[in-house]
């Protein structure tokens, strides 16, 4: 029976996430519905029920959109052959991408600029790199597993660097890192490492957590990156893990077993989910629920310069 559960700090929204989630807010609050939004603003489905419910229109491609209408981009980030796409459509765009994809963008501009071949490492058909990808297609090959490495073919090792998408797993992405600087001794990297400090700070505190409950469960939607590898972190750790939308979608039998079970939540999951999740352990008679630690997160991403200027 379950006695107690514990909270893994920190967990939830991101500064991308929030400024995504509140680009779209604003987006409706100045300009009325429909507005547009390409992909789904970030990876949950809570989040787009309930922009849809103001007025948001999620549409799977730029195309989709009437000719100059309103657009949003995710916080995914988009390919330049979206944009210009969107400009062909006369379409208003307001860009949410997350600051943190584009800097890893900017990487494959640059390094694409100088030659080299760019190795990506990321999942193959998540919307973050495909966007990436985007800026230099001729020049990127995509590595997912560190078995990739041995099989890659570039026409000068000399000239190898490497971008990773932003919700990896740390240590899985420092295995293929350190595989590539061992096949190509000359590779180039980011100065500061892609993955963002969202996704670093939750895997963190998810080891931090593992070695005091029985079970973790991880709120966040399937096609949530970030949140499957909390799972991932886990599961590796030898700690049963398991992936929820929301409380109703747990099954019983996955804490009916353990006396203290861990909670967390991937970085496009509102807060909410994990007090609906807390209530539903209350009524089960649980009383003891509480934050395991507390890591302050105090980044700030402003709002896109668009809905900044339609407010003033």
């Amino acid at each position: 029976m379950v006695k107690r559960v514990l909270l893994a700090a920190p967990r939830g929204y991101c500064a991308g996430v929030e400024r995504a989630v509140e680009t779209v807010e604003r987006a409706l609050e100045q300009n009325g519905a429909p507005v547009y939004v390409r992909k789904q603003i970030v990876h949950n489905t809570h989040v787009v029920r309930d922009l849809e419910e103001r007025g948001a229109i999620f549409v799977d491609s730029e195309e989709e959109v009437p000719e100059g209408a309103l657009v949003v981009f995710s916080a995914h980030g988009v390919a330049p052959s979206v944009r210009i796409r969107a400009a062909q459509r006369h379409l208003e765009t307001i860009d949410a991408t997350c600051p943190l994809v584009t800097k890893v963008h900017a990487e494959a501009r640059r390094y694409a600029a100088e030659g080299y071949t760019i190795v990506l490492v990321g999942h193959a058909g998540h919307e973050e790199v495909e966007g990436t990808i985007g800026e230099a297609p001729e020049r990127t090959v995509l590595v997912e597993r560190v078995e990739d490495v041995a099989d890659l073919a570039v026409p000068d090792p000399e000239r190898v660097a490497y971008v990773t998408q932003t919700t990896l797993s740390v240590d899985e992405t420092n295995e293929i890192v350190s595989a590539l600087r061992e096949r190509f001794p000359a590779l180039h990297g980011p100065a500061k490492e892609d993955i963002c400090y969202a996704t670093t700070n939750r895997q963190r505190a998810v080891k931090a957590l593992l070695p005091h409950v029985d079970v973790l469960l991880v709120i966040g939607s399937d096609n949530s990156s970030n949140s499957k590898r909390l799972v991932e972190v886990a599961r590796v750790a030898g700690v049963a893990s398991y992936l929820v939308d929301d409380f109703d979608g747990l099954d019983e039998s996955w804490v009916a077993g353990a006396e203290t079970v861990g909670v967390t939540s991937g970085a496009s999951a509102p807060e909410s989910l994990v007090a609906r999740l807390c209530d539903w352990f209350r009524a089960q008679g649980v009383t003891e629920i509480e934050n395991f630690s507390f890591e302050r997160e105090n980044v700030f991403f402003r709002l896109p310069v668009e809905v900044r200027r339609s407010a003033a």
